[in-house]
């Protein structure tokens, strides 16, 4: 699943089910959960083996994964990755610092946000106007979960950049629902990357199996745009959409 966003200079790994095997958790990691309930301890240690396996494939040899500021994982030195769980998927995506400025990726039930209020919160109303338009023509897509999930993966990329807070109304979210991307405009000065100031990020998304997939991959030569990424919902659908970290 996470193949469809992500592709080298990325390494990346992803599990559906905890039984994968692995050597286990760092005695330093082991102290994080001793007191966490079993389904804490087993999504805290499958997201974990998928990170050594992605930092494997770099030939990165495994280490604790700890977190650091914010709760933001503390990647070994010249590395830059994130992880992701929810019910039912983990994944891991690193990379050399030298190829990628940063990662951010973040999964989440394809399920309507339930509560009003927390749908208001992690949205703006330009959203919500695209996002009406959207249920009707795809209902498939929770279309609101998924701006939630872009903003995690966009906050999961910005943090190490600034280590300062991005908050949910601090970035406005477009999506090409044909094509399976989105941008994300900042509200806020962005970070200096290769000399340019970003204006936003622009990220891919998928869904299977009641999961929704967000992800970001910053070059170092990302330039300074203005621009949004168009929300088709007037037009047929030309394909199809099939196609951790700071903690909130």
């Amino acid at each position: 699943m996470i193949e469809q966003l992500l592709a080298p200079p990325m390494a990346v790994a992803e599990a559906f089910h905890d039984d994968i095997e692995g050597p286990g958790l760092y005695a330093a990691e082991e102290r994080l959960v001793s007191r966490a309930v079993p389904q804490r301890r087993r999504e805290f240690t499958t997201v974990r083996t998928c990170a050594r396996r992605a930092l494997g494939e770099l030939r990165i040899p495994p280490a604790p994964i700890l977190p650091g500021e914010r709760g933001a994982p503390v990647w070994p030195a010249g590395v830059v990755g994130s992880m992701t769980h929810c019910e039912g998927y983990r994944a891991a995506a690193v990379a050399h610092a030298a190829d990628l400025a940063t990662i951010g990726i973040d999964a989440e039930p394809n399920l309507p946000i339930k509560s009003s209020g927390t749908r208001d919160l992690v949205t703006v109303p330009e959203e919500r106007v695209w996002m009406a338009a959207l249920r009707v023509r795809r209902p498939e897509v929770s279309w609101d979960r998924l701006v939630f999930s872009a903003k995690e993966s966009v906050y999961k990329a910005w943090f190490p950049l600034t280590g300062r807070w991005l908050d949910f109304d601090q970035a406005v979210v477009t999506v090409d629902p044909d094509r399976g991307g989105f941008y994300a405009r900042l509200l806020v000065p962005g970070p200096q990357i290769g000399g340019s100031r970003i204006a936003g990020f622009e990220g891919s998304w998928t869904q299977r199996n009641g999961i929704l997939l967000t992800a970001i991959a910053l070059t170092h030569s990302a330039v300074s745009v203005a621009r949004r990424l168009p929300v088709v919902a007037h037009r047929p659908a030309t394909a199809s959409a099939t196609p951790a970290a700071p903690a909130r």
